[in-house]
């Protein structure tokens, strides 16, 4: 469990060049990244129950305050270009004090998806937002 949680925190950190993935309210930091099942080696995948396939991505939610890992609710939909919903499915992985939420969705080819996250931390009020991302499948 603990090379899944380090593989999760290097792929968070490696992207810095991309731009920071991270929604900031309040106090209250989310970052997010999404990207292709396939990119996972086979037995971090199924240390975290996911399924790997050029077809299935992976979303990946962690909730800071102040700097801090906090349980959360994650709720959330990704949609196509067609207007095609699918609503995501988190679970939350606890690794060491690392607290993460981690979701699969499907897609069909080169395509543009949409997503729409609502989080919700303690007796915080819920926050919602979206970010698009470009997947294309393994070939």
């Amino acid at each position: 469990m603990r090379r899944i949680a380090l593989f999760f925190i290097a792929l968070c950190l490696s992207l810095p060049a991309l731009a920071e993935r991270k929604q900031s309210f309040g106090e209250l930091d989310v970052h997010y990244i999404a990207f292709n099942s396939g990119f996972l080696q086979p037995d971090v995948a199924a240390a975290a129950g996911l399924v790997r396939s050029k077809t299935q991505g992976v979303v990946n939610i962690s909730v800071l305050k102040a700097g801090k890992p906090m349980t959360a609710s994650v709720e959330g939909t990704v949609k196509n270009l067609l207007g095609q919903n699918y609503p995501l499915q988190f679970k939350q992985v606890n690794e060491g004090t690392a607290i993460y939420y981690l979701a699969q969705f499907p897609f069909e080819s080169r395509e543009v998806l949409r997503f729409t996250i609502n989080v919700k931390a303690g007796d915080a009020v819920a926050h919602s937002f979206d970010f698009s991302q470009e997947f294309f499948p393994d070939e």
